[in-house]
């Protein structure tokens, strides 16, 4: 991979390496735009196969918190960090406040969050070496784990989408495939069954599928097919890139409304999707609960005001079908031209600002 080509192409501010010998610290931050305020986003921890598949992870994952918050309606820009290496092997003190000092030396740039692979115990951490975090716990002034106003979120999506097919907000009856359950799509579970719709659920972990079974007494099925069930709602909540042409091919569900991060494999799959008469919910647009209520720590936590707004979510699932529908483009399109649009014209009335300022000194 060139680097610099890859970057220039999007349009990227800032791509930091990080690396402390001593604790095996690897680390990529990925700034793509501060176009609207300092660039949020979590640090993913992973075990990469290589190099460039995690700066190729860093960097569609930065430019996705970009059009997340542009288009939730956040004064906030878009980026990203991973941390390269299993964290159950890796993950030490001295890793994470090494990981810390880099973000810190960022200058409030980047603002970091809990992600795959992360806790909040490691947001704690990074707390002790800069303010340039969100999603600590409660008793240091923070929200804590993002993952259940990223599942509220998700939740209102369902009932966006579902007024739109079926002229209800009311999931009851409805059966919703969650393939995924860790912390977000385990939430999401929660959620589904106290509004009466049938789950389904799928992970490559057994325990995670066997403690969802256990809680809430849903049904399970192999990762492998969950999206080829025949549903209502297909709901991928782990890592992403799961919607292909294979994939697609199989889907048996009326909507896809679901968490991960860039599900689509590329571009051309949301016309795929409408050719196969499934409704695509976009995932920055349905996912965006988390940076939402994490946001509200930058201008003090209240946890009633955060998830009013999560709520929010509903109003912009539904004006983003509503432009599809109007302008006949696909799902994908209507919520990129939604985030391009606030970029634009709010990111213009920035500038506007910023030269304002150097003038009267």
């Amino acid at each position: 991979m060139q680097v610099f080509d890859r970057i220039g192409g999007d349009d990227y501010e800032q791509v930091v390496f990080c690396h402390d010998r001593a604790s095996g610290l690897r680390a990529v931050v990925a700034i793509h735009s501060t176009c609207l305020g300092p660039a949020l986003g979590g640090t993913r921890f992973y075990p990469y196969a290589s190099e460039d598949d995690a700066l190729e992870d860093v960097l569609r994952l930065a430019r996705g918190m970009t059009y997340k918050a542009a288009a939730a309606g956040l004064d906030l820009g878009g980026g990203k960090a991973v941390i390269i290496g299993d964290p159950v092997l890796l993950r030490s003190e001295a890793l994470i406040r090494a990981y810390a000092r880099f973000v810190d030396s960022l200058g409030g740039r980047y603002i970091t969050a809990e992600d795959v692979g992360t806790t909040q115990a490691d947001m704690d951490l990074i707390r002790r070496e800069t303010r340039h975090v969100t999603g600590v716990s409660r008793g240091l002034g923070g929200s804590g784990d993002p993952s259940a106003a990223t599942a509220y979120g998700v939740l209102y999506a369902m009932k966006a989408v579902s007024r739109h097919l079926w002229d209800t907000t009311s999931l009851d009856g409805r059966h919703a495939v969650v393939s995924g359950v860790g912390k977000v799509g385990y939430g999401l579970v929660r959620h589904l069954v106290e509004e009466r719709a049938r789950v389904t659920v799928s992970d490559v972990a057994p325990a995670a599928v066997e403690r969802a079974v256990r809680d809430f007494g849903v049904d399970s099925i192999p990762p492998e097919k969950a999206h080829a069930v025949e549903a209502d709602f297909y709901s991928p909540c782990a890592l992403g890139r799961v919607l292909n042409a294979n994939t697609i091919a199989e889907l048996r569900c009326a909507a896809v409304v679901g968490s991960a991060n860039n599900q689509l494999e590329d571009a051309g799959c949301a016309e795929l999707i409408e050719q196969a008469g499934v409704l695509y919910a976009p995932d920055f647009v349905v996912n965006a609960g988390g940076v939402v209520n994490i946001a509200e720590e930058l201008i003090g936590y209240h946890r009633e005001r955060a998830y009013a707004s999560v709520r929010r979510i509903f109003d912009t699932t539904s004006a983003v079908i509503g432009q599809a529908a109007s302008l006949g483009i696909t799902t994908a399109e209507a919520a990129n031209r939604l985030a391009e649009r606030r970029l634009a014209e709010v990111g213009r009335i920035q500038l506007i600002r910023t030269t304002s300022r150097r003038g009267n000194p």
